[in-house]
């Protein structure tokens, strides 16, 4: 491992980390008293279906598919033994994960959508 790859790799740990972080301070927030319509609201923030790009899900999915792309270039003659994984986990992130909290935050708030 060359002194460019640990870096990155400590870069890539120190941001997972923060992200992780992150993510516990928003489950403690849910551990108080807390209405649907909030709680549509803060899962709204992880998936916007206008915009699947915006939010947590489309972050992610993103990340996933700059992954696959650098998968392709590292062994391009694989025939996408590597990156298709990856490309198939981004679209599941959107497609199954994006799309079954959308359809929770239309059960806590059917009315939410216009705010």
């Amino acid at each position: 491992m060359t002194g460019r790859t640990r870096t990155r790799l400590d870069r890539v740990r120190a941001a997972a980390g923060i992200a992780k972080l992150a993510l516990q301070q928003i489950e403690d927030d849910l551990t108080g008293e807390i209405g649907a319509q909030e709680l549509a609201e803060i899962l709204r923030e992880f998936h916007h279906e206008d915009h699947r790009q915006d939010g947590v899900f489309g972050s992610l999915a993103q990340l996933l598919t700059v992954a696959a792309q650098a998968a392709g270039r590292i062994e391009p003659d694989r025939d996408g033994e590597m990156s298709c994984p990856l490309h198939e986990a981004a679209a599941l992130i959107t497609d199954n994960a994006g799309l079954q909290t959308y359809y929770a935050t239309r059960a806590l708030d059917p009315q939410g959508e216009s705010a």
